[in-house]
């Protein structure tokens, strides 16, 4: 037999993969990631005890957007990794921008606050402990991406590594926001972004093996 007809008879029976079949089957790992992280977050360190006056404030809110838009622009790179061949230079900076704006605000909190109240701002209580906190309920968000890529097609392993612990490191830090008082920009930038970032290394040393096909 040809190599041409060999081809032709192994693509005989496939079919077209849907459009946003991709996509969906990674929200569909990230979404059963996230609610195991959610139920750890309960049992291991419940709700902010101040969650119903804090979420009438802005604060609140501008934390949730920033874990929230990088888990969004990291779903995007993930599912570009996901594909062989996809380009994704210019997706980055869509992860990188609103780190870049959180840090700004923080800068400008910074600045105009007293000299006496920069380190309180920039610390907080939990600085120590918001890292690892973070990549802990980034675990079961990680698991599900890993289960996603399963069926996927990754060729660059270990970038889709770092790219899936980002964007779990991004969806672990949304649900610990629900715990954590601390609101700072300040802190946001610095403490969330490392356990982000965190996530993302543990990703990129273990992706090139979990990420297999």
């Amino acid at each position: 037999m040809r190599t041409e007809d060999l081809i032709a008879s192994l693509s005989a029976d496939l079919k077209p993969l849907a459009r946003h079949a991709v996509a969906g089957r990674l929200a569909l790992g990230v979404g059963m990631g996230g609610a195991l992280a959610l139920v750890l977050l309960l049992f291991w360190l419940g709700l902010r005890p101040d969650i119903a006056p804090a979420a009438a404030s802005s604060m609140f809110w501008m934390k949730l957007a920033f874990t929230f838009s990088v888990a969004l622009a990291a779903l995007v790179v993930v599912e570009r990794l996901a594909r062989p061949g996809a380009g994704i230079g210019r997706f980055w900076w869509c992860v990188a921008a609103p780190v870049l704006i959180v840090a700004m605000m923080g800068a400008a909190q910074l600045s105009m606050a007293p000299a006496g109240a920069r380190g309180a701002m920039w610390l907080g209580q939990s600085a120590a402990q918001c890292p690892v906190r973070i990549v802990a309920l980034a675990t079961p968000v990680y698991v599900g991406l890993v289960w996603a890529f399963r069926r996927l097609a990754p060729t660059r392993l270990r970038l889709a590594g770092f790219g899936a612990g980002i964007m779990a490191g991004a969806v672990g830090a949304t649900v610990y926001a629900l715990y954590c008082t601390e609101d700072a920009a300040a802190f946001l930038a610095t403490w969330y972004t490392l356990g982000i970032l965190a996530s993302g290394a543990i990703g990129a040393l273990f992706g090139p093996r979990q990420l297999r096909w």
